[in-house]
């Protein structure tokens, strides 16, 4: 048995058309993060069969999908297929995948390719990942596949097969990353627990994003957002030793700090003093973190 997760935030432009790209043997669960449009009640008319989760608050990707994963195993399924609200499965997807997976279980995650929304060329951010297995780029322009699966050290949580193993093994989302980040650190973990990450040829999703429309300038908020982002990223990877890492970035900031007040730039001191802030709020969860995903186990689900 599948279940298709798929997490929802104000998803009205897209979710018709990825509900109706499911197949219809598929279960669904869906986890509404509190949508502002008419979302939850679209989904209710419209595909009253889907399960849904209506949430008070936005939990962000991982722990709704946390609450998805949990239900979806909790119903006895097999397989748990995670799904954007702005992806569209093709035909037989699934159905490929499943049977790739059980001729390959050394395999955590599967991906299919992931194209663009108008469905003409590789997804923008998909591409970058895959320059990462230059066998799968070369083979993908000449669109002429020479392997089954193409391992990859990550692919983007738009579209992953996560077989019932590799999460009793692995466990959900890390709940330290709100929205972005999560699935890198999940790839991390994956690896690290000697399970692999890959790419189905000949499987396809679309990825409809490349036209929303991106703000120029971060606020200082944002930047901090993104420096959180960006530590955790790197300092939960538990593939690699980081406790020289912490100490000598705080050691930088404070030496960078008393510098800046010296030359009476206080403003500047400031900005990096909240970074240091920042950093010092983050180490013990990201320790906590490292501790938990070392181990085997349904980590933050409830099942």
């Amino acid at each position: 048995m599948i279940y298709i997760v798929i997490v929802t935030y104000n998803g009205i432009q897209w979710i018709e058309q990825c509900l109706n790209s499911i197949p219809k043997d598929c279960n669904t669960v869906i986890i509404d993060n509190n949508s502002l449009d008419n979302t939850v009640s679209f989904i209710k008319e419209k595909f009253p069969k889907v399960h849904l989760i209506e949430k008070n608050e936005n939990l962000g990707f991982g722990k709704a999908n946390n609450i998805g994963i949990s239900y979806a195993l909790n119903q006895g399924a097999a397989y748990v297929f995670l799904l954007n609200q702005d992806a569209y499965l093709e035909t037989n997807t699934i159905e490929s995948l499943i049977k790739i997976h059980k001729e390959n279980k050394n395999y955590g995650i599967l991906s299919p390719i992931h194209l663009n929304g108008s469905n003409d060329g590789l997804d923008i951010n998909f591409s970058n990942y895959a320059l990462r297995n230059r066998e799968f780029l070369f083979d993908a322009v000449n669109q002429k596949y020479s392997k089954y699966i193409y391992e990859v050290p990550f692919v983007n949580a738009a579209a992953w097969l996560i077989p019932r193993n590799t999460i009793e093994l692995v466990g959900g989302f890390d709940p330290i990353f709100f929205h972005y980040g999560e699935d890198d650190n999940y790839c991390q973990r994956v690896l690290y627990h000697q399970l692999k990450v890959g790419i189905v040829p000949n499987t396809f999703v679309l990825h409809d994003r490349e036209f929303r429309t991106k703000s120029t300038q971060p606020t200082y908020r944002e930047q901090l957002l993104l420096k959180e982002r960006v530590l955790k990223y790197n300092w939960a990877n538990i593939n690699v030793n980081v406790n020289n890492q912490t100490s000598s970035q705080q050691n930088k900031y404070l030496k960078l700090i008393v510098k800046l007040l010296l030359k009476f730039q206080f403003n500047k001191a400031k900005f990096y003093y909240n970074e240091f802030k920042l950093i010092k709020s983050i180490i013990p969860e990201i320790i906590n973190s490292r501790e938990i995903n070392k181990t085997k186990g349904k980590h933050y689900l409830n099942f």
